[in-house]
């Protein structure tokens, strides 16, 4: 396994550029919230360590995983904030789908992965997959917080460094 024993969420700081006078929105599903809390905390500690300020962090929830990709293509499509205050330069999805005994694994990891690339290759900002797909509660916490990481860090450094492509307004 590619992850054993190895901590996916170390960076190097040198390397990120700086988030200050950029805004993002964080959508963060409410399903297997014990997960996404998490890696929303990371995602928005990570923003803020790297320049961010408070007032340009949206965070915005969503039932679960598969509602990412309408919350993503919302923000996506209208660039700002949902009160119209400030425009957004990245999207950060953060969801978590735990396999079960059925298909519905299949389709919600498809569906969701299709869409949120579908909205990124459309070009307007940067929408970034910060989504689990986990066999079992605890490869997610593993990879929430855990001995593996946080993917929420691992978003947010991404969408920190896709800045490049997004001017500055």
């Amino acid at each position: 396994m590619a992850t054993a024993l190895k901590n996916l969420s170390e960076y190097n700081a040198a390397t990120i550029p700086s988030g200050k006078g950029r805004c993002f929105v964080v959508v963060v599903a409410e399903w297997n919230d014990q997960v996404t809390n998490a890696m929303a905390e990371g995602a928005i500690k990570t923003l803020k360590d790297n320049g961010v300020k408070d007032e340009d962090i949206e965070i915005c929830h969503v039932p679960g995983t598969f509602e990412l990709t309408y919350a993503a293509a919302s923000y996506a499509h209208n660039r700002m904030f949902l009160d119209g205050t400030r425009a957004v330069d990245a999207v950060i999805c953060l969801g978590c789908v735990i396999q079960g005994e059925t298909r519905h694994f299949d389709f919600i990891c498809e569906g969701v992965a299709n869409g949120l690339s579908a909205i990124n290759a459309e070009g307007k900002i940067p929408v970034i997959f910060g989504v689990l797909t986990t066999d079992n509660l605890q490869q997610a916490l593993d990879r929430s917080g855990g001995k593996h990481g946080n993917k929420g860090v691992e978003a947010a450094v991404t969408a920190l460094k896709m800045l490049q492509f997004v001017p500055k307004r």
